[in-house]
């Protein structure tokens, strides 16, 4: 009976902290599929992990996370690098309040600019400075290489599979 409980504690001890509470959901409930579970609290757990990887390397800039993907989307849009600020939403996936409060604290830093459309004295442009963009440019060359590293794990093949099923999922969840 001892071994027995040495060897549960044993293989509990090789599992990672969601194959622990699934083990613990086994024993407790095993009328349960714990299976979804693992998938989605994994998720979790490395999201949280690949932000707190992430952060870093903006940080170093002087930048958020929320600041560089206002800076990369300005970047993305192409010459003259500017967006309306509901464009900017819609590409970086945040409120217009949101958006208001990065484009300030980028304004204040130099890094864009806010002005009136000449058509139409309601719509705004954001747009890189020249400053920003050098900014931009550097900073998105670490997050890529910042990224490989986090990734550096899984082959191509793997990559691709992770990639398609990803996508797939997003798809299917409306994201």
């Amino acid at each position: 009976m001892a071994d027995d409980l040495h060897h549960d504690e044993s293989a509990q001890n090789a599992l990672d902290h969601v194959g622990r509470l699934q083990a613990q959901w086994a024993r407790e409930r095993p009328d349960l599929d714990t299976s979804a579970m693992g998938i989605v609290g994994r998720l979790h757990r490395v999201a949280a992990v690949l932000h707190e990887e992430l952060r870093p390397v903006f940080a170093a800039a002087g930048l958020s996370d929320g600041d560089f993907d206002v800076l990369a989307a300005l970047r993305r849009a192409g010459e003259p690098f500017e967006l309306t600020p509901g464009e900017l939403a819609a590409t970086t996936m945040i409120t217009s309040g949101a958006v208001t409060k990065r484009v300030d604290r980028l304004v204040a830093g130099g890094w864009v600019t806010r002005s009136v459309a000449g058509h139409d004295a309601r719509v705004r442009h954001i747009a890189l400075t020249p400053s920003g963009r050098d900014l931009v440019d550097r900073v998105v060359g670490e997050h890529f290489a910042n990224e490989e590293r986090l990734l550096e794990t899984f082959s191509d093949a793997e990559r691709a599979r992770l990639t398609a099923l990803l996508t797939q999922w997003a798809r299917a969840l409306g994201a």
